[in-house]
């Protein structure tokens, strides 16, 4: 069982990336994986989306090989959100842009998303309705809002005495759920009847 943990903020030292490391071990120390690969857009800034992406091109097909193979591996996917003036950041829906149903099809995710404040819930929305159509990736029903993010989650530093607790077991129990729909959706996809040539692209 492999998981794919997404930190979709591309700025340096974000709490986005504090939550991602912080789930990344949380997988191991449960025991819920036998293998994470973590994916940082920061430092890692894809160009935008172009048409020579669908004409193979070397540059591109250099680019996404690492990312599609690692994609195709996983078994589920943990989606790391910060939320940007009530948005997904641009880096990460332009991510979304390059996959496929190759890579995260029919596959189960769990969004998490980041806010500084007492907000984090439009990233949920906007990725629950913008980012799976044509890649059939599977939001499962559990989410992770993470609030007032720099008081928790902190390995180093002082914690919220009442919401990091909350958040660190809401988070075990989120990503126990998420296992399961990986064991599930491997039933779906080995199936074969969630490939058809005719239909490749969502309603």
């Amino acid at each position: 069982m492999k998981f794919a943990i997404i930190n979709g903020s591309h700025r340096h030292n974000s709490q986005s990336g504090k939550v991602a490391g912080f789930i990344e071990r949380t997988l191991q120390e449960q025991g819920l994986c036998d293998a994470v690969w973590r994916y940082d857009l920061t430092g890692n800034p894809l160009p935008l989306w172009e048409e020579a992406i669908w004409d193979a091109d070397p540059e591109w097909e250099a680019r996404l090989a690492p990312i599609r193979e690692a994609l195709s591996e996983s078994d589920a996917l943990v989606i790391i959100s910060p939320e940007w003036h009530g948005m997904v950041p641009s880096g990460l829906k332009n991510f979304f842009l390059m996959l496929g149903a190759r890579e995260v099809g029919h596959k189960p995710a769990l969004i998490v998303t980041v806010s500084n404040g007492p907000g984090g819930a439009y990233p949920v929305a906007e990725l629950r309705m913008s980012s799976y159509k044509n890649n059939r990736l599977c939001y499962i029903p559990e989410q992770l809002i993470i609030r007032n993010v720099e008081q928790v989650l902190n390995e180093d530093g002082e914690n919220d005495p009442e919401a990091d607790p909350y958040y660190r077991e809401r988070a075990v129990y989120a990503l126990r759920i998420l296992r399961e729909y990986a064991v599930a959706l491997r039933g779906v996809r080995d199936s074969g009847v969630t490939f058809d040539e005719r239909f490749k692209n969502g309603m």
